[in-house]
């Protein structure tokens, strides 16, 4: 089974999507940013329902490094996630300066967790999470907690070694974790694939946890089971921004709005 997009940093599918998001001019008229943010979009292969708006955005890891935030703004990016841990002991040694890098540039942002099912209990990992960068406040430049959930890169068993109805108690009692802590519920990064193959098609996140889809086309797809919108969307691992490209979907009024809960 291929690794998911997120663990595929030099993937071949970059060749065959888009290397670009359109450059928008860094002035103060971007913060009203939703007909530059569609065109960008739709301007290179990837489809937008009618008068749909969305919101250009990266996320980034170590792989990234230093990373030049600000040129990321005058690019278009106006918000970020920046990976924060992984399991129940690894924490990014650059998530603390690529944090702040977003912040500094005027970025929402926001952390991701790497689950780990394999090693450790889901309680134990979300409050690593929690307490190394995980959490949340209602500033209006938060992000919500995000959980990533994937095919295992570390072994041949995409599911991390449980069963359908463990994963989900797994993601479960992760999620009511995170949501005790920090007050939000956590979004949920994964794919339509491994969603089915590993929840057996769970439908009972959909009104809880905002959905952040990967699917590198052009256009979300038919989204995991449960979810009948998707918040975030990952489309490509490379393009303009750093790391990988994703889009909001909605205004950025409606993203300030999602940031500050």
């Amino acid at each position: 089974m291929p690794l998911s997009p997120r663990r595929r940093p030099h993937s071949a599918l970059r060749t065959a999507l888009l290397t670009a998001l359109a450059t928008v001019t860094a002035t103060a008229t971007l913060l009203t940013l939703p007909p530059p943010a569609q065109a960008a979009a739709s301007g290179h292969g990837i489809s937008a329902a009618a008068g749909a708006e969305e919101v250009p955005g990266m996320d980034v890891s170590r792989h990234q490094g230093t990373v030049d935030w600000r040129g990321a703004w005058d690019d278009g990016a106006r918000w970020a996630y920046v990976k924060a841990t992984e399991g129940a002991t690894f924490q990014s040694p650059t998530f603390a300066e690529q944090f702040q890098g977003a912040h500094d540039a005027g970025m929402i942002r926001g952390a991701y967790h790497f689950a780990r099912p394999d090693t450790s209990g889901a309680v134990e990992q979300a409050t690593h999470f929690v307490d190394h960068g995980g959490n949340w406040t209602a500033d209006g430049s938060t992000l919500p907690p995000a959980l990533d959930l994937e095919h295992n890169p570390y072994g041949p068993d995409a599911c991390y070694g449980r069963g359908q109805a463990d994963m989900v108690s797994w993601i479960r009692e992760f999620s009511d974790t995170v949501k005790a802590r920090t007050g939000r519920a956590p979004v949920l990064y994964t794919t339509s694939d491994w969603w089915t193959r590993c929840t057996g098609g769970d439908t009972s996140f959909g009104g809880t946890n905002p959905l952040w889809v990967a699917r590198y086309a052009a256009s979300p797809g038919t989204l995991p089971a449960g979810w009948s919108a998707h918040t975030f969307w990952q489309f490509a691992d490379s393009g303009t921004f750093p790391g990988d490209q994703d889009l909001f979907h909605g205004s950025y009024d409606e993203l300030k709005a999602f940031a500050k809960g």
